[in-house]
Protein backbone atom coordinates (compact mmCIF):
# COMPACT_ATOMS: atom_id res chain seq x y z
CA UNK A 1 0.00 0.00 0.00
CA UNK A 2 1.17 3.15 -0.91
CA UNK A 3 0.78 6.26 1.33
CA UNK A 4 1.56 8.73 -1.72
CA UNK A 5 -1.32 11.46 -2.02
CA UNK A 6 -1.12 12.65 -5.13
CA UNK A 7 -4.26 15.76 -5.03
CA UNK A 8 -2.91 18.82 -6.09
CA UNK A 9 -6.32 20.96 -5.90
CA UNK A 10 -9.10 20.99 -3.50
CA UNK A 11 -11.25 18.15 -6.14
CA UNK A 12 -11.87 15.11 -3.86
CA UNK A 13 -8.83 12.53 -3.70
CA UNK A 14 -9.32 9.41 -2.15
CA UNK A 15 -7.09 7.73 0.51
CA UNK A 16 -5.99 4.20 1.69
CA UNK A 17 -7.85 3.46 5.06
CA UNK A 18 -5.62 4.46 7.79
CA UNK A 19 -4.23 1.54 9.63
CA UNK A 20 -2.38 1.37 13.15
CA UNK A 21 1.27 1.34 12.95
CA UNK A 22 3.43 -0.63 15.37
CA UNK A 23 7.08 -1.42 15.95
CA UNK A 24 7.99 -0.07 12.48
CA UNK A 25 5.01 -1.97 10.56
CA UNK A 26 1.77 -0.91 9.56
CA UNK A 27 -0.67 -3.65 11.05
CA UNK A 28 -4.49 -4.39 10.44
CA UNK A 29 -6.95 -4.79 13.16
CA UNK A 30 -9.27 -7.38 12.66
CA UNK A 31 -12.65 -7.29 13.17
CA UNK A 32 -12.44 -3.40 14.49
CA UNK A 33 -15.25 -0.93 14.19
CA UNK A 34 -14.24 1.33 10.66
CA UNK A 35 -15.18 4.98 10.54
CA UNK A 36 -15.19 7.20 7.86
CA UNK A 37 -12.89 9.81 7.35
CA UNK A 38 -14.62 12.74 6.00
CA UNK A 39 -13.70 15.37 3.08
CA UNK A 40 -15.09 18.54 5.22
CA UNK A 41 -15.26 20.82 1.64
CA UNK A 42 -17.01 17.70 -0.23
CA UNK A 43 -18.96 15.94 2.77
CA UNK A 44 -18.24 12.63 2.24
CA UNK A 45 -15.46 9.95 2.68
CA UNK A 46 -12.11 9.77 1.60
CA UNK A 47 -10.51 7.11 3.72
CA UNK A 48 -11.87 4.89 6.53
CA UNK A 49 -10.13 4.50 10.41
CA UNK A 50 -10.30 1.84 13.10
CA UNK A 51 -11.77 2.76 16.45
CA UNK A 52 -9.16 0.08 18.19
CA UNK A 53 -9.04 -0.12 21.94
CA UNK A 54 -6.79 -1.53 24.57
CA UNK A 55 -5.81 -4.42 23.14
CA UNK A 56 -3.95 -2.36 20.53
CA UNK A 57 -3.06 0.32 23.02
CA UNK A 58 -1.34 -2.85 25.03
CA UNK A 59 0.33 -3.72 21.48
CA UNK A 60 1.80 -0.51 20.84
CA UNK A 61 3.62 0.06 24.60
CA UNK A 62 4.94 -3.68 24.31
CA UNK A 63 6.89 -2.47 21.19
CA UNK A 64 7.25 0.80 22.39
CA UNK A 65 8.92 -0.83 25.77
CA UNK A 66 10.83 -3.09 23.67
CA UNK A 67 12.86 -0.38 21.77
CA UNK A 68 13.19 2.06 23.90
CA UNK A 69 16.34 0.55 25.80
CA UNK A 70 18.34 0.93 23.13
CA UNK A 71 17.36 4.13 21.49
CA UNK A 72 17.91 5.61 25.29
CA UNK A 73 20.96 4.57 25.24
CA UNK A 74 22.27 6.58 21.86
CA UNK A 75 23.43 10.22 22.68
CA UNK A 76 21.43 12.49 22.48
CA UNK A 77 23.18 14.11 19.26
CA UNK A 78 22.50 10.60 17.76
CA UNK A 79 18.89 11.02 18.32
CA UNK A 80 18.19 14.67 17.07
CA UNK A 81 20.00 13.33 13.42
CA UNK A 82 16.79 11.57 12.75
CA UNK A 83 14.67 15.01 13.07
CA UNK A 84 17.71 16.51 10.85
CA UNK A 85 16.80 14.04 7.69
CA UNK A 86 12.75 14.45 9.08
CA UNK A 87 13.21 17.73 8.31
CA UNK A 88 14.31 17.47 5.05
CA UNK A 89 11.97 15.07 4.46
CA UNK A 90 8.56 17.31 5.44
CA UNK A 91 10.56 20.28 2.92
CA UNK A 92 10.56 17.77 0.12
CA UNK A 93 6.68 16.42 0.78
CA UNK A 94 5.52 19.81 1.94
CA UNK A 95 3.38 20.09 -1.11
CA UNK A 96 2.04 16.66 -0.54
CA UNK A 97 1.35 17.19 2.98
CA UNK A 98 -0.45 20.47 2.48
CA UNK A 99 -2.29 18.53 0.20
CA UNK A 100 -3.91 15.86 2.63
CA UNK A 101 -4.01 18.31 5.84
CA UNK A 102 -6.48 20.64 3.52
CA UNK A 103 -8.43 17.53 2.74
CA UNK A 104 -8.52 15.37 5.85
CA UNK A 105 -9.15 18.79 7.95
CA UNK A 106 -10.95 21.39 5.74
CA UNK A 107 -8.35 24.27 5.85
CA UNK A 108 -7.40 26.44 2.81
CA UNK A 109 -4.36 25.48 1.08
CA UNK A 110 -2.79 28.96 2.51
CA UNK A 111 -3.65 27.47 5.80
CA UNK A 112 -2.71 23.93 5.64
CA UNK A 113 0.51 25.18 4.31
CA UNK A 114 1.68 27.20 7.13
CA UNK A 115 0.27 24.37 9.55
CA UNK A 116 3.36 22.22 7.65
CA UNK A 117 5.44 25.13 8.04
CA UNK A 118 4.97 25.26 11.38
CA UNK A 119 5.50 21.72 11.86
CA UNK A 120 9.20 21.99 10.32
CA UNK A 121 10.09 24.90 12.63
CA UNK A 122 9.03 22.35 15.53
CA UNK A 123 10.98 19.65 14.44
CA UNK A 124 14.28 22.32 14.07
CA UNK A 125 13.71 22.57 17.47
CA UNK A 126 14.31 19.52 18.54
CA UNK A 127 17.32 19.12 16.56
CA UNK A 128 18.84 21.81 18.50
CA UNK A 129 18.03 20.36 21.71
CA UNK A 130 21.97 19.54 22.11
CA UNK A 131 22.75 22.16 22.06
CA UNK A 132 20.28 23.43 24.66
CA UNK A 133 19.95 20.30 27.22
CA UNK A 134 23.61 19.73 28.08
CA UNK A 135 22.80 20.16 31.61
CA UNK A 136 24.52 21.71 33.87
CA UNK A 137 27.24 21.11 36.70
CA UNK A 138 29.18 23.65 39.30
CA UNK A 139 31.51 22.93 41.67
CA UNK A 140 29.63 23.23 45.09
CA UNK A 141 32.60 22.95 47.38
CA UNK A 142 36.39 22.33 47.75
CA UNK A 143 36.59 18.83 45.56
CA UNK A 144 32.35 18.68 45.21
CA UNK A 145 30.85 19.00 42.17
CA UNK A 146 26.85 18.72 41.31
CA UNK A 147 25.67 18.35 38.30
CA UNK A 148 22.11 17.80 36.34
CA UNK A 149 21.14 15.28 33.66
CA UNK A 150 17.82 15.23 32.02
CA UNK A 151 16.85 11.33 31.36
CA UNK A 152 14.01 9.70 29.28
CA UNK A 153 10.76 8.70 31.50
CA UNK A 154 10.79 5.65 28.71
CA UNK A 155 7.20 4.81 26.64
CA UNK A 156 5.53 8.27 26.80
CA UNK A 157 1.94 8.65 24.69
CA UNK A 158 0.30 12.07 22.81
CA UNK A 159 -3.49 12.49 22.24
CA UNK A 160 -4.04 15.23 19.31
CA UNK A 161 -7.14 16.83 18.48
CA UNK A 162 -8.80 17.35 14.66
CA UNK A 163 -7.86 20.88 14.09
CA UNK A 164 -4.07 20.81 13.71
CA UNK A 165 -3.21 16.80 11.90
CA UNK A 166 0.73 17.49 12.02
CA UNK A 167 1.56 20.12 14.20
CA UNK A 168 0.13 19.65 17.20
CA UNK A 169 1.72 15.91 17.14
CA UNK A 170 5.00 17.80 16.10
CA UNK A 171 4.53 20.11 19.48
CA UNK A 172 5.41 16.67 21.45
CA UNK A 173 7.28 14.62 19.46
CA UNK A 174 10.92 16.23 18.49
CA UNK A 175 11.57 16.69 22.42
CA UNK A 176 9.84 13.74 23.44
CA UNK A 177 11.55 11.64 20.98
CA UNK A 178 15.26 13.30 20.89
CA UNK A 179 14.99 13.27 24.72
CA UNK A 180 14.90 9.74 24.25
CA UNK A 181 11.36 8.14 25.01
CA UNK A 182 9.45 6.26 22.78
CA UNK A 183 6.19 7.48 21.35
CA UNK A 184 2.33 6.19 21.11
CA UNK A 185 0.06 8.96 19.68
CA UNK A 186 -3.63 8.89 18.95
CA UNK A 187 -4.67 10.91 16.55
CA UNK A 188 -7.90 12.46 16.15
CA UNK A 189 -10.34 9.96 14.25
CA UNK A 190 -11.27 12.70 12.55
CA UNK A 191 -7.87 13.52 10.51
CA UNK A 192 -6.02 10.39 11.12
CA UNK A 193 -3.92 10.26 7.87
CA UNK A 194 -1.31 12.39 8.47
CA UNK A 195 0.28 10.43 10.97
CA UNK A 196 0.09 7.76 8.43
CA UNK A 197 2.63 9.84 6.30
CA UNK A 198 4.93 10.52 9.12
CA UNK A 199 5.04 6.75 9.98
CA UNK A 200 6.54 6.36 6.62
CA UNK A 201 8.67 9.71 7.17
CA UNK A 202 9.71 8.56 10.15
CA UNK A 203 11.09 4.93 9.10
CA UNK A 204 12.56 7.09 5.88
CA UNK A 205 14.60 8.92 8.55
CA UNK A 206 15.71 6.06 9.86
CA UNK A 207 13.89 6.09 13.55
CA UNK A 208 14.49 2.58 14.66
CA UNK A 209 11.07 0.49 14.64
CA UNK A 210 9.35 1.00 17.70
CA UNK A 211 10.01 4.34 18.73
CA UNK A 212 7.01 5.69 16.98
CA UNK A 213 3.99 4.16 17.27
CA UNK A 214 0.45 5.40 16.01
CA UNK A 215 -2.73 3.75 17.41
CA UNK A 216 -6.39 4.91 15.87
CA UNK A 217 -9.43 5.15 17.87
CA UNK A 218 -11.56 7.09 19.60
CA UNK A 219 -12.77 6.93 23.14
CA UNK A 220 -11.30 3.84 24.28
CA UNK A 221 -8.20 4.37 23.01
CA UNK A 222 -8.22 7.69 25.31
CA UNK A 223 -8.80 5.68 28.26
CA UNK A 224 -6.32 2.48 27.58
CA UNK A 225 -3.70 5.26 26.60
CA UNK A 226 -5.01 7.34 30.45
CA UNK A 227 -4.89 3.62 32.09
CA UNK A 228 -2.01 1.88 30.95
CA UNK A 229 0.71 1.51 33.79
CA UNK A 230 3.50 1.09 30.89
CA UNK A 231 2.75 4.82 30.09
CA UNK A 232 4.98 7.07 31.90
CA UNK A 233 3.74 10.13 30.81
CA UNK A 234 0.75 11.43 28.70
CA UNK A 235 -0.26 14.79 27.06
CA UNK A 236 -3.65 16.02 25.35
CA UNK A 237 -4.98 19.07 23.63
CA UNK A 238 -8.42 19.41 23.00
CA UNK A 239 -11.17 20.93 24.77
CA UNK A 240 -11.58 21.64 28.06
CA UNK A 241 -14.25 18.90 29.26
CA UNK A 242 -12.10 16.02 27.51
CA UNK A 243 -8.70 17.62 29.18
CA UNK A 244 -10.74 17.63 32.86
CA UNK A 245 -10.83 14.04 32.70
CA UNK A 246 -8.13 12.68 30.58
CA UNK A 247 -6.09 14.56 33.16
CA UNK A 248 -7.81 13.11 36.34
CA UNK A 249 -7.77 9.79 34.56
CA UNK A 250 -4.18 9.64 34.23
CA UNK A 251 -2.82 10.79 37.28
CA UNK A 252 -4.87 8.54 39.08
CA UNK A 253 -3.21 5.89 37.07
CA UNK A 254 0.19 7.68 38.17
CA UNK A 255 1.11 9.34 34.94
CA UNK A 256 3.07 12.82 34.74
CA UNK A 257 0.18 14.55 32.89
CA UNK A 258 0.21 17.77 30.93
CA UNK A 259 -3.78 18.87 28.86
CA UNK A 260 -4.46 21.34 26.92
CA UNK A 261 -8.09 22.45 26.54
CA UNK A 262 -10.30 24.82 24.94
CA UNK A 263 -10.55 29.33 24.89
CA UNK A 264 -12.62 31.65 24.82
CA UNK A 265 -9.86 34.26 23.99
CA UNK A 266 -10.98 38.30 24.18
CA UNK A 267 -9.24 41.04 21.77
CA UNK A 268 -9.66 44.60 24.01
CA UNK A 269 -10.38 47.12 21.56
CA UNK A 270 -9.68 51.00 22.14
CA UNK A 271 -10.29 53.61 20.10
CA UNK A 272 -7.09 54.89 19.43
CA UNK A 273 -6.58 51.76 17.67
CA UNK A 274 -5.10 52.01 14.40
CA UNK A 275 -7.66 51.20 11.97
CA UNK A 276 -6.54 48.92 9.02
CA UNK A 277 -4.29 46.90 10.90
CA UNK A 278 -7.00 46.23 13.47
CA UNK A 279 -9.86 45.01 11.60
CA UNK A 280 -7.94 43.56 9.04
CA UNK A 281 -6.23 41.36 12.16
CA UNK A 282 -9.62 41.18 13.82
CA UNK A 283 -11.15 39.01 11.29
CA UNK A 284 -7.93 36.97 10.38
CA UNK A 285 -8.11 35.96 14.10
CA UNK A 286 -11.78 34.91 14.14
CA UNK A 287 -12.17 33.50 10.60
CA UNK A 288 -8.93 32.05 10.06
CA UNK A 289 -8.93 27.79 9.80
CA UNK A 290 -12.68 28.42 9.92
CA UNK A 291 -12.27 29.94 13.95
CA UNK A 292 -11.73 26.01 14.41
CA UNK A 293 -8.39 27.04 16.60
CA UNK A 294 -7.70 27.28 20.21
CA UNK A 295 -6.06 30.91 19.64
CA UNK A 296 -8.57 32.69 17.57
CA UNK A 297 -10.70 35.18 18.89
CA UNK A 298 -14.14 35.12 19.56
CA UNK A 299 -14.88 37.52 21.92
CA UNK A 300 -14.30 41.54 20.94
CA UNK A 301 -14.43 43.81 24.07
CA UNK A 302 -15.13 46.76 22.51
CA UNK A 303 -14.35 50.00 24.84
CA UNK A 304 -15.98 53.08 24.48
CA UNK A 305 -16.66 54.76 20.57
CA UNK A 306 -15.03 52.08 18.25
CA UNK A 307 -18.38 52.16 15.97
CA UNK A 308 -15.70 52.68 13.10
CA UNK A 309 -13.71 50.08 14.08
CA UNK A 310 -16.91 47.77 14.14
CA UNK A 311 -18.08 48.89 11.04
CA UNK A 312 -14.42 47.73 9.55
CA UNK A 313 -14.63 44.72 10.88
CA UNK A 314 -18.30 43.66 9.60
CA UNK A 315 -16.96 45.03 5.87
CA UNK A 316 -14.15 42.91 5.98
CA UNK A 317 -15.81 39.84 7.31
CA UNK A 318 -18.38 40.25 5.07
CA UNK A 319 -16.25 40.34 1.90
CA UNK A 320 -14.42 37.18 2.68
CA UNK A 321 -15.33 34.68 0.07
CA UNK A 322 -16.43 31.09 1.67
CA UNK A 323 -14.34 27.97 0.05
CA UNK A 324 -11.55 30.06 -1.60
CA UNK A 325 -10.84 32.30 1.53
CA UNK A 326 -12.28 30.41 4.52
CA UNK A 327 -12.86 26.71 4.42
CA UNK A 328 -15.49 24.32 5.55
CA UNK A 329 -16.14 23.32 9.49
CA UNK A 330 -14.74 19.84 9.81
CA UNK A 331 -17.87 18.08 10.77
CA UNK A 332 -21.52 18.09 10.03
CA UNK A 333 -22.71 18.04 13.86
CA UNK A 334 -19.60 21.07 14.59
CA UNK A 335 -21.74 23.30 11.88
CA UNK A 336 -25.11 22.40 13.17
CA UNK A 337 -23.37 23.19 16.59
CA UNK A 338 -22.19 26.16 15.61
CA UNK A 339 -25.22 27.50 13.70
CA UNK A 340 -27.32 26.67 17.38
CA UNK A 341 -24.86 29.13 19.01
CA UNK A 342 -25.97 32.23 16.58
CA UNK A 343 -29.78 31.64 16.58
CA UNK A 344 -29.39 31.47 20.48
CA UNK A 345 -27.38 34.61 20.49
CA UNK A 346 -29.96 36.64 18.38
CA UNK A 347 -32.79 35.04 20.10
CA UNK A 348 -31.08 36.34 23.53
CA UNK A 349 -30.71 39.98 21.63
CA UNK A 350 -28.09 39.77 19.91
CA UNK A 351 -27.60 41.94 16.07
CA UNK A 352 -26.05 40.05 13.88
CA UNK A 353 -24.09 41.71 11.89
CA UNK A 354 -22.80 39.57 9.19
CA UNK A 355 -24.80 36.19 9.18
CA UNK A 356 -22.56 33.07 8.26
CA UNK A 357 -25.62 30.19 8.66
CA UNK A 358 -26.32 30.30 4.70
CA UNK A 359 -23.14 30.18 3.72
CA UNK A 360 -22.40 27.65 1.09
CA UNK A 361 -20.45 26.55 -2.52
CA UNK A 362 -21.46 25.05 -5.35
CA UNK A 363 -20.86 21.65 -3.48
CA UNK A 364 -21.87 19.53 -0.58
CA UNK A 365 -19.70 19.90 2.58
CA UNK A 366 -20.05 21.40 5.84
CA UNK A 367 -20.13 25.38 5.51
CA UNK A 368 -20.62 28.18 8.23
CA UNK A 369 -19.69 31.25 6.63
CA UNK A 370 -17.96 34.40 9.15
CA UNK A 371 -20.50 35.71 11.84
CA UNK A 372 -20.45 39.26 13.75
CA UNK A 373 -22.36 39.52 16.56
CA UNK A 374 -22.83 42.67 18.18
CA UNK A 375 -24.50 43.89 22.09
CA UNK A 376 -23.67 40.21 23.34
CA UNK A 377 -23.00 40.07 27.17
CA UNK A 378 -20.72 37.93 29.10
CA UNK A 379 -23.97 35.94 30.34
CA UNK A 380 -24.92 34.92 26.82
CA UNK A 381 -23.49 31.39 25.51
CA UNK A 382 -21.75 33.41 22.79
CA UNK A 383 -20.06 35.49 25.40
CA UNK A 384 -18.51 32.71 27.35
CA UNK A 385 -18.77 29.49 26.24
CA UNK A 386 -16.42 27.93 23.24
CA UNK A 387 -18.39 28.02 19.95
CA UNK A 388 -15.04 27.21 17.87
CA UNK A 389 -16.43 28.59 14.74
CA UNK A 390 -16.23 31.60 12.81
CA UNK A 391 -18.19 33.62 15.18
CA UNK A 392 -17.09 37.08 16.62
CA UNK A 393 -19.01 38.19 19.87
CA UNK A 394 -18.66 41.74 20.37
CA UNK A 395 -19.53 42.98 24.00
CA UNK A 396 -19.39 46.47 24.99
CA UNK A 397 -17.81 48.17 28.22
CA UNK A 398 -17.10 51.74 28.83
CA UNK A 399 -13.55 51.38 30.04
CA UNK A 400 -10.42 49.34 29.89
CA UNK A 401 -10.57 48.35 33.61
CA UNK A 402 -14.11 47.03 32.42
CA UNK A 403 -12.68 45.30 29.37
CA UNK A 404 -10.27 43.21 31.98
CA UNK A 405 -13.31 42.45 34.26
CA UNK A 406 -14.43 40.72 31.31
CA UNK A 407 -11.45 38.63 30.37
CA UNK A 408 -10.76 37.87 33.49
CA UNK A 409 -14.21 36.69 34.44
CA UNK A 410 -13.92 33.77 31.82
CA UNK A 411 -12.97 30.75 33.19
CA UNK A 412 -10.35 30.24 30.30
CA UNK A 413 -7.20 31.41 30.08
CA UNK A 414 -5.30 30.46 26.90
CA UNK A 415 -4.86 34.27 24.96
CA UNK A 416 -5.79 37.83 25.29
CA UNK A 417 -4.92 40.65 23.23
CA UNK A 418 -5.36 44.14 22.79
CA UNK A 419 -4.94 46.95 20.23
CA UNK A 420 -3.70 50.50 21.01
CA UNK A 421 -1.27 53.08 20.03
CA UNK A 422 -0.46 53.62 23.62
CA UNK A 423 2.25 51.75 25.33
CA UNK A 424 0.32 52.53 28.93
CA UNK A 425 -2.40 50.85 27.91
CA UNK A 426 -1.07 47.67 26.26
CA UNK A 427 0.86 47.72 29.41
CA UNK A 428 -1.83 47.91 31.88
CA UNK A 429 -3.77 45.48 30.05
CA UNK A 430 -0.87 43.29 29.68
CA UNK A 431 -0.24 42.97 32.96
CA UNK A 432 -3.41 42.32 34.48
CA UNK A 433 -5.13 39.69 32.40
CA UNK A 434 -5.17 36.25 33.17
CA UNK A 435 -3.96 34.54 30.03
CA UNK A 436 -1.04 32.50 29.55
CA UNK A 437 -0.34 34.11 26.11
CA UNK A 438 -0.79 37.79 25.08
CA UNK A 439 -0.35 40.18 21.97
CA UNK A 440 -0.44 43.66 21.71
CA UNK A 441 -1.67 44.82 18.06
CA UNK A 442 -1.46 40.59 17.32
CA UNK A 443 -4.89 38.53 17.37
CA UNK A 444 -2.88 35.28 17.33
CA UNK A 445 -0.46 35.72 19.92
CA UNK A 446 0.95 31.98 19.73
CA UNK A 447 4.39 32.13 20.60
CA UNK A 448 7.39 31.18 18.52
CA UNK A 449 10.20 28.39 18.74
CA UNK A 450 11.50 28.15 21.26
CA UNK A 451 8.79 30.08 23.57
CA UNK A 452 6.48 27.72 24.92
CA UNK A 453 2.76 27.52 24.02
CA UNK A 454 0.71 27.16 26.79
CA UNK A 455 -2.45 29.25 28.76
CA UNK A 456 -4.02 29.26 32.06
CA UNK A 457 -6.44 28.46 33.96
CA UNK A 458 -9.21 26.21 32.58
CA UNK A 459 -7.26 26.33 29.45
CA UNK A 460 -4.35 23.88 30.74
CA UNK A 461 -4.50 21.36 33.41
CA UNK A 462 -0.75 20.46 34.74
CA UNK A 463 2.21 22.78 34.72
CA UNK A 464 3.90 24.03 32.34
CA UNK A 465 3.98 24.93 27.92
CA UNK A 466 3.06 21.79 25.81
CA UNK A 467 6.19 23.36 23.07
CA UNK A 468 9.88 24.85 23.66
CA UNK A 469 12.04 23.82 26.94
CA UNK A 470 9.04 23.56 29.04
CA UNK A 471 8.05 20.28 26.58
CA UNK A 472 11.49 18.93 26.60
CA UNK A 473 11.44 19.33 30.52
CA UNK A 474 7.97 17.41 30.47
CA UNK A 475 9.27 14.33 28.70
CA UNK A 476 12.02 13.79 30.84
CA UNK A 477 13.47 13.85 34.46
CA UNK A 478 16.21 15.56 36.05
CA UNK A 479 18.99 13.53 37.91
CA UNK A 480 21.06 15.17 39.82
CA UNK A 481 24.63 13.53 40.85
CA UNK A 482 26.88 15.08 43.66
CA UNK A 483 30.79 14.09 43.65
CA UNK A 484 33.47 13.72 45.43
CA UNK A 485 36.90 12.21 44.16
CA UNK A 486 39.56 14.45 46.38
CA UNK A 487 39.66 14.51 50.16
CA UNK A 488 40.35 17.74 51.58
CA UNK A 489 42.70 18.38 54.13
CA UNK A 490 40.42 20.91 55.51
CA UNK A 491 36.68 20.41 56.49
CA UNK A 492 33.53 21.82 56.33
CA UNK A 493 29.57 20.86 56.92
CA UNK A 494 29.65 19.60 53.17
CA UNK A 495 32.52 17.28 54.19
Amino acid sequence: MTHEFTATSYAFTRYPDARNFIGGVFVEDPGTEMLDVTNPRHGKAMSRVPLSGADTVAAAVEAASAAFPAWAAQPIRDRAQVFYRLRELLIRDVEELTWLVSHENGKTYGEANASVLKSIECVEFGCALPNLATGQQLDVSRGVNCSVDHEPLGVVAGICPFNFPIMVPMWMLPQAIVGGNAFVIKPSEQVPLSMQKLAVLFEEAGLPPGIFNVVNGGRAAVEALSDHPGIDALAFVGSTAVARQVYARGAAAGKRMLCLGGAKNHLIVVPDADVELTTQNVVDSFTGCAGQRCMAASVMVAVGDVDHLVSGIAERAAAIRVGEDMGPITSSASAQRIRDHIDRAEQAGAKVLVDGRGAGTDGDGYWIGPTVLDGVTPDMAAGCEEIFGPVLSIIRVPTVDAAIAVENASGYGNAAAVYTASGDVAREVMERVSAGMCGVNVGVPVPREPFGFGGWNDSLFGHGNITGWDGYRFWTRPRKITAKWATQKDQNWMS
